[in-house]
């Protein structure tokens, strides 16, 4: 059995930033509803900062305990700063985790770049139609 450290023990039993954005500038999802564990991240960005984020996970307690902390990693910092947020890092901030429970540190390092990739085509999306707005 897996042993974790009281870090994770609280973000599992005590979750933070549950829910959704509806109108979250990025959104990413990742996992496998197969073998358990899927996550999806909501981002709300203003300018270049990450002003919110909230998560709903499917998951095992390290999973949601991945998910709650890079939710507080993430806030207040900019695109650029999250993008630098790796696996490892989301681990260290919880006090570590057992081997076999590194993958759900990865879920939330690939739905961090999920969602600022869904934020840049959205941008990107926005910026085409602001393009043919102003031709017409």
């Amino acid at each position: 059995m897996a042993v974790y450290s009281d870090k994770v023990m609280d973000h599992f039993l005590h979750p933070r930033n549950v829910g959704e954005i509806p109108d979250a500038s990025g959104v990413g999802t990742v996992g496998n509803p197969i073998c358990g564990d899927v996550l999806k991240l909501y981002l709300k960005i203003e300018g270049n900062v990450i002003v919110d984020a909230k998560f709903k996970t499917f998951g095992c307690g390290a999973a949601i305990a991945t998910s709650s902390i890079v939710t507080e990693l993430v806030t207040g910092k900019t695109i650029e700063q999250a993008l630098k947020i790796s696996n490892k890092a989301v681990a260290e901030a919880l006090g570590g985790l057992p081997k076999i429970k590194m993958h759900c540190s990865v879920l939330a390092e690939e739905a961090l770049r999920a969602a600022i990739e869904d934020f840049h085509k959205k941008q990107a999306s926005d910026g085409q139609k602001d393009v043919k707005k102003n031709n017409a």
